[in-house]
């Protein structure tokens, strides 16, 4: 599987760098609620992907998504994260996602059809046909 993410981030001039871990997202994904509720979520979530992807550090620590969160111009998401105050907001796409019969990520969905997994650009473009 990382094989393929490296190939086709490299094939789109994305940086990958190597997986030597699997970190947790879920702290990732409430700073990132809180951000788009700043209008600074595209931002955000893009440092949160370099971060993970090509740089390798661990998202589910709270002093790097300050760092991420400073980089894009935001402060305060260490106490937005310790209130958990964008908890149920992350709980309630997480149902959403299972009752749309997400279970993986990334999940691409179109047409009452589901693909699952980095795919191709020509699978993706059938999945919208």
């Amino acid at each position: 599987m990382l094989d393929r993410l490296k190939s086709a981030a490299a094939g789109c001039g994305l940086p990958f760098g190597p997986k030597t871990r699997t970190y947790n997202s879920r702290r990732a994904q409430e700073a990132g609620k809180w951000a788009e509720s700043r209008n600074k979520g595209e931002e955000f979530h893009m440092a949160v992907f370099k971060a993970y992807f090509a740089d390798g550090l661990n998202i589910a620590k709270v002093p790097v998504l300050v760092e991420l969160a400073e980089s894009v111009g935001l402060s305060g998401v260490e106490q937005v994260l310790s209130k958990g105050t964008f908890k149920e907001a992350v709980d309630s796409d997480w149902r959403y996602s299972r009752s749309c019969g997400v279970k993986a990520v990334p999940t691409f969905a179109a047409n009452g059809r589901i693909v699952v997994g980095a795919q191709p650009y020509n699978v993706l473009e059938e999945l919208v046909k």
